[in-house]
């Protein structure tokens, strides 16, 4: 027996689940678990199934599917497989350490293939779980040359995602369309409020009763990509912009890690500039 996930978004029509079952059943799938989801206002319809059987020929079955569906349905048929991911790093490590260490003791749902850095603070931690580090300066080359290295690096492994771990530098236009909805942000603020740089300082002179932190897809607009995952703690006047860094590190981490598992484990749809995520 095997096991295999179906991902299917299209436009919403009269009897697709029941379209979807008997072709399954035509195929002596087993159906484990499935939910759906249909956006009213923009008619499109989502589901995750997973299920289990001998499965022949994969591009038949994603086929059957298709042809049965509404014109330019997507449909991803996705065997249990362990995905594989990047990390982007600057100087910061709560984030880092939180996958590395869920990586090396195998609650992650993935593997970490390398992590590059645009500063060397980080070496020494990463080589110490045995994941290849690579120095990548962006002080003495153009914003190209550094992303192109970045690229060759990338190229030599087979990723599924490629994580912003603290990353503080913004990437192009250029570099975002070779990666397509396969890079994860973590940004410290509850967006959209406090978009950029410093929104800890922002969020302190702005006087706020909340902090937060927001995972998402990263897109040519800079921290307005489909937000994957979002959480927030109280602070209160006594805080101040250290503080309320040092608070939000935790929650940073909290954020990202939920996020990861959500997009490892093939639960995230992206609609737009929207979310669906089966929880």
């Amino acid at each position: 027996m095997n096991n295999l996930l179906i991902l299917i978004q299209c436009k919403d029509s009269v009897g697709l689940v029941s379209n979807i079952t008997r072709i399954l059943a035509q195929h002596q799938l087993n159906i484990i678990a499935m939910r759906e989801f249909v956006d009213e206002a923009e008619q499109k319809f989502f589901t995750r199934i997973e299920c289990s059987g001998i499965i022949d020929n994969l591009s038949v079955l994603q086929q059957e599917l298709i042809n049965n569906l509404p014109t330019a349905a997507d449909v991803r048929l996705v065997p249990k497989a362990e995905k594989s991911i990047a990390l982007l790093v600057t100087k910061e490590f709560h984030c880092l350490a939180d996958v590395l260490v869920r990586a090396h003791f195998k609650t992650l749902g993935a593997t970490v293939k390398c992590v590059i850095g645009n500063h060397e603070t980080l070496k020494d931690f990463v080589e110490k779980f045995d994941v290849p580090f690579y120095f990548v300066s962006h002080e003495v080359k153009s914003k190209a040359d550094f992303e192109n290295e970045i690229t060759s690096i990338l190229s030599n492994y087979e990723l599924d995602y490629i994580v912003l771990a603290k990353f503080m530098r913004i990437l192009s236009p250029e570099f975002n369309a070779q990666y397509k909805h396969q890079i994860i942000n973590i940004h410290h603020s509850f967006l959209p409020a406090f978009i950029g740089a410093s929104p800890y300082k922002q969020a302190f002179e702005r006087g706020v009763k909340i902090i937060g932190a927001t995972a998402h897809f990263v897109t040519d607009n800079l921290d307005e990509g489909p937000i994957i995952s979002q959480q927030t703690i109280h602070v209160n006047h006594t805080f101040d912009a250290k503080q309320m860094a040092v608070a939000g590190r935790e929650i940073e981490k909290s954020v990202l890690s939920k996020a990861l598992e959500q997009v490892l484990e093939d639960r995230v749809f992206v609609s737009g500039n929207k979310t669906i995520v089966f929880e």
